[in-house]
Formats: structure tokens, sequence, C-alpha cells
């Protein structure tokens, strides 16, 4: 599970991160991502009832945290993540929503590396 200090609770983050952060979409999800200040990277989930039903979303929610629990350390400090489930995140293998996930991150974080010269 991912840590509680890890985990985004306000309001304000996900809205600096959703709105005023860079996006990677693929067909089960959509990743969200800004740094802003210091201190450990949080994350966040959103899942609308378009995934599925409660048991549907929780189970999809727990899967997300589980994947991001393994990718914290690759996120840098204080950034903000809200990782978005489309609604084929309801029906996705673990590994096909661990590899787009993954997909997501990569594309997110090389456009931060190449806006910063590679430095972090």
């Amino acid at each position: 599970m991912l840590s509680r200090q890890s985990r985004m609770r306000r309001g304000e983050d996900f809205e600096a991160a959703v709105r005023r952060g860079k996006r990677a979409g693929r067909p089960t999800l959509v990743v969200h991502f800004r740094v802003s200040g210091e201190g450990p990277p949080l994350v966040g989930f959103v899942v609308s009832k378009a995934v599925g039903g409660a048991v549907t979303r929780n189970k999809v929610k727990r899967r997300l945290r589980h994947l991001m629990r393994e990718r914290l350390d690759r996120l840098p400090g204080g950034s903000l993540l809200v990782v978005r489930a489309n609604p084929p995140a309801a029906s996705a293998r673990f590994e096909h929503l661990a590899a787009e996930l993954d997909t997501a991150l990569d594309r997110l974080l090389r456009r931060r590396d190449a806006s910063t010269g590679g430095q972090r």
C-alpha cells in the first residue's frame, strides 16, 4: 500500500496537478504531473463512476496504489502526480495496467528531464 505521507489529500494539490501540470494519456489511464516546491512526492487517484460500481472502483484504486508504491522513488521531490482511471481500467489485467502506467510516467519524466537539461 502507498504510505500515508505519500497520498495526496488536499483539493488544491489535485487541482494544481490536473490544471497546471503536464499530462500523458493512455487508453486505461491518464497521468497528470507537476513539480511544485519541496517535500515528498504526493500521489492522488481519481476513479469516477464511469469506471464501474463501488467495488470495481475500489479494486482499480487498490491496484493503482500498489503500482505507484513501487514507482514512487522515480518521482522527484515536491512533485504532484494524479492518476485518473478511464473506464477500460476496470477490465484491464494488472500487468497491462502496470505497463500503461510505466509508459505514461516515462513520457512525463522524460519530458521533464528534457526541459531541465537532464538535471533533477
